[in-house]
């Protein structure tokens, strides 16, 4: 059985890298579970780090946290759906908001649960996914701020998560701004500008975002150490808290080109395949994951000369060339994992998950 283990001892050195980081540019910042999906085994970790804050797209995996520890403050990280409402007021202490309409049923579950619900609402900054127009800020801040059980925590931002679009200095003094025209236009102090995430950690260490940008939203850097402006490791923090194990459950030299009349496979693919292969073999292994787990595309294997071929809805294929590591059915083999990759295999009930 396949199993992905996470290393605390990694995952708290990072943690550990970004408190330190934060707590020099007094910027408060929560961690983004929703690569958890839920797992309590891998969210009490996170919580024995001392984290206080925890921000998610899933109710039921912010219902998993408060069961674990009622004093982390859930942040709920998109557009609440209308349906869902009576349980994001019972287990997110916050959320993130752009329509109105929503707002006042946020409002009137609030008084019906007797709780005030805290609230930033997100700006759209020119990615194009969630965020309110910059323009109807000032009027839409004000049709929130009288009602009532609703307390405007912050405004925030959201960068690079659709169309790549990447924060800049310029992006980010113009939500420094918004903040200063609503607190003189309203009379009234926002204690949180939402304005980072994993992308905008090497703007903060390079001093380019501006002090009232005071509150981030992590999630790839702690647990992949990325940065996002070079697709590479952030320097002094580690990529390594994840680790995937598969099992060899075939091994046999086989053709590397296949024989016969092709179609597309299940997947909608129709292989293209070297002409110059054509005759030679190579040993083939097949490994207990597939595509119902993760997109091979979103793993790394950790031996050079394991090569993925493709997969099917249950069994990945690999290449292992001439078997020079001598490998043989029952052996494991292991992956790093991109964040898209640690996600599928997260959400998977049928990869088993372990801390070291």
């Amino acid at each position: 059985m396949a199993f992905l283990k996470l290393y605390k001892n990694r995952l708290k050195h990072n943690y550990n890298f970004l408190s330190n980081l934060f707590k020099k540019n007094n910027t408060e910042w929560g961690v983004v579970t929703k690569l958890l999906c839920g797992n309590k085994l891998f969210l009490q970790e996170l919580i024995n780090l001392g984290i206080a804050e925890m921000h998610d797209t899933r109710i039921s995996n912010l219902k998993a946290i408060k069961e674990l520890s009622g004093n982390i403050q859930t942040v709920y990280i998109k557009p609440p759906p209308k349906r869902s409402i009576p349980k994001l007021i019972k287990y997110a202490d916050v959320s993130f908001n752009t329509d109105l309409s929503v707002i006042k049923l946020l409002s009137e579950e609030s008084v019906r649960q007797n709780k005030t619900h805290k609230i930033i609402i997100m700006v759209e900054m020119g990615d194009l996914r969630e965020g309110v127009m910059g323009e109807d800020l000032l009027d839409f801040y004000g049709r929130v701020f009288e009602l009532p059980n609703i307390n405007i925590v912050g405004i925030g931002t959201n960068l690079n998560c659709l169309n790549g679009i990447m924060p800049s200095p310029d992006k980010m003094i113009q939500l420094a701004l918004y903040k200063q025209l609503i607190e003189v236009k309203f009379n009234h102090k926002i204690p949180w500008v939402s304005g980072g995430t994993t992308v905008a950690i090497p703007m903060l260490i390079k001093h380019q975002i501006p002090k009232s940008i005071n509150h981030f939203r992590i999630g790839e850097a702690l647990y992949f150490g990325k940065d996002i402006f070079t697709d590479g490791i952030i320097k002094g923090m580690r990529s390594d808290i994840f680790q995937l194990f598969t099992e060899i459950i075939e091994l046999i030299e086989k053709p590397m080109t296949p024989t016969g009349e092709q179609m597309e496979n299940p997947s909608g693919i129709k292989t293209e395949f070297d002409i110059a292969d054509i005759g030679k073999t190579s040993h083939r292994a097949i490994i207990d994951i597939g595509l119902l787990e993760c997109n091979p595309q979103f793993l790394i294997p950790d031996d050079d000369a394991v090569k993925i071929i493709e997969a099917s809805s249950d069994m990945l294929v690999l290449d292992l060339g001439r078997n020079s590591g001598k490998y043989k059915v029952g052996d494991l083999v292991s992956f790093q994992l991109k964040y898209m990759g640690a996600l599928g295999i997260m959400n998977s009930n049928y990869i088993q998950k372990v801390v070291e």
